[in-house]
């Protein structure tokens, strides 16, 4: 073969090379791109609530069925029942246990929240319930007032320390949350209840309603 003929088959090598190397190049660019567009984790919702006067919590939305609006004259007090227990609602042509949670945990009752005693006829005209359902059971979940539903990253759940929360409350907490916004901001936090817990607390009697 003559000089300039190895010289082409040089030259054609090169630009083989070459052309090789830049789609190499872009395809690692893609890869970048593809990469960069991948959606972000979704979070868990949390459905946020006032959970006393100064206070509000999250109960995670993958175990609330419904939130309602009730009139007190509608609930049905039940005889040898724990204070916390409200009474008996009709929700859907069955039987719901109405429970006011703060009292429960320790906190103002909903009664007291309103200034009014604690008990049926003293109850707010109308207030809202959280129908929360765990393993076929269901509770309404009695508050003042609902806010939004929330998205956060579960694996940023923080475990409660016995400092943090009042004796009666912690019990019932499963952690906590905190944005960037709570953390400058010393001591905010957003509590997150256990309602498997809830509903097995021993002074309901849950599993005797069903």
């Amino acid at each position: 073969m003559s000089q300039g003929g190895r010289m082409d088959e040089m030259n054609e090598m090169n630009e083989a090379i070459v052309a090789l190397k830049n789609y190499q190049s872009g395809l690692s660019r893609l890869e970048t791109l593809f990469a960069e567009a991948e959606p972000a984790e979704v979070g868990q919702k949390f459905l946020r609530f006032r959970l006393c006067l100064d206070q509000t919590a999250l109960l995670p939305v993958d175990e609330i069925a419904a939130v309602l609006t009730v009139e007190a004259k509608n609930i049905l007090p039940v005889p040898h029942m724990p204070d916390c227990v409200l009474g008996i609602y009709n929700w859907r042509g069955e039987v719901l246990w109405l429970l006011d949670l703060a009292s429960q945990v320790g906190l103002n009752s909903l009664a007291a929240q309103t200034q009014r005693s604690h008990s049926i006829s003293r109850l707010p005209n109308q207030f809202m319930a959280i129908v929360t359902q765990v393993n076929g059971q269901s509770l309404g979940l009695a508050t003042p007032e609902v806010y939004d539903i929330e998205q956060h990253n579960p694996s940023l759940l923080q475990s409660p320390l016995p400092e943090m929360f009042p004796p009666k409350l912690l019990p019932f907490v499963k952690g906590y949350l905190t944005s960037a916004e709570q953390r400058s901001s010393v001591g905010q936090r957003s509590t997150v209840l256990d309602i498997a817990t809830i509903l097995q607390d021993p002074r309901l009697r849950v599993h005797e309603l069903n």
